[in-house]
């Protein structure tokens, strides 16, 4: 996918705009989308603004991964 020239506040704006409107059928795609747009960031300090939204849909993709897919009273050993 390529994405059209954005500046850093547009970049930032996306991943925001797609934090907020996740939900569980899009949380794959939209971190997806969210992880592009942080590697086109050219510096750290860039990628730091970002870090609040990457980590909670992250958070959101790790949460909603351990409701879908096991029937409670089980858990994974290892």
């Amino acid at each position: 996918m390529k994405l059209p020239m954005l500046t850093v506040d547009e970049k930032l704006a996306e991943i925001r705009r797609l934090y907020f409107s996740t939900t569980r059928e899009t949380i794959q795609t939209d971190l997806a989308k969210a992880l592009d747009l942080l590697r086109s960031m050219s510096s750290e300090e860039e990628r730091e603004r970002a870090t609040v939204y990457m980590e909670g849909l992250a958070q959101m993709r790790l949460d909603w991964a351990r409701t879908g897919g096991r029937r409670s009273g089980k858990s994974r050993k290892n």
